[in-house]
């Protein structure tokens, strides 16, 4: 199925072909894709509603969050992903979990690369928020998972995150196979957490100014 304007610009921004603070141009983004200026008018203008994008003076930039806006987006998504891990404990089939276990045992081997370790992260929680077996949920985590593409770099690029990260992983994991919501909810939001700690203190050593991190769970 082809894609539309609305989805390429969107996969491009989650992909860090844009990155906070690009400008998108419109020509620019029509002949990059391949498609006419109409859809991409409208896609842009359907983001900017969304608060993908921003207006730097006439121009649409893409978005950035400010420190209130990430601590928001933290608390809302630990709440949503902690739900999802525990329905997941309840719903989830034995090859799903199955699947989780490999994500986890294949991104190890990943540990020296951090953007590639980051988008294996991203299929890792969605594929927790689809073995919840609720469509309402994975909508609204579709929805925070956007805003999240808002963030520039990855923190699992820090020293030891990364496998720190796969251990909580595992641990989130393990108490989905055993059938252990609680326990499930419980290592999802420490590990949410642990996350957002990384991004603060990596925001304080930038001089405490708002950074724009990438998703980095």
């Amino acid at each position: 199925m082809q894609k539309d304007a609305y989805t390429l610009i969107l996969d491009a921004i989650d992909e860090g072909v844009y990155r906070p603070g690009d400008r998108l141009v419109e020509s620019e983004l029509a002949e990059r894709f391949g498609v006419s200026r109409t859809p991409v008018r409208e896609a842009l203008q359907r983001l900017e509603t969304q608060q993908m994008l921003a207006r730097d003076g006439r121009s649409l930039i893409v978005a950035s969050l400010d420190h209130n806006q990430l601590a928001e987006l933290y608390i809302v998504r630990a709440e949503l992903e902690a739900l999802a891990a525990q329905l997941a404990a309840k719903h989830a089939a034995p090859e799903e979990v199955r699947v989780l276990q490999n994500m986890i045992d294949e991104d190890r081997g990943q540990l020296d690369d951090p953007e590639a370790l980051s988008r294996a992260n991203r299929r890792f929680h969605h594929q927790i928020h689809l073995a919840s077996h609720n469509r309402y949920l994975v909508q609204q985590l579709d929805l925070v998972h956007r805003s999240m593409a808002l963030l520039a770099t990855t923190s699992l690029a820090v020293k030891g995150r990364g496998e720190a990260a796969l251990d909580e992983h595992q641990a989130i994991v393990d108490a989905i196979r055993e059938g252990n919501g609680d326990a499930a909810a419980s290592a999802l939001r420490a590990h949410i957490s642990r996350a957002f700690e990384t991004r603060l203190t990596l925001d304080a050593a930038h001089h405490g100014t708002a950074g724009h991190w990438a998703e980095a769970l």
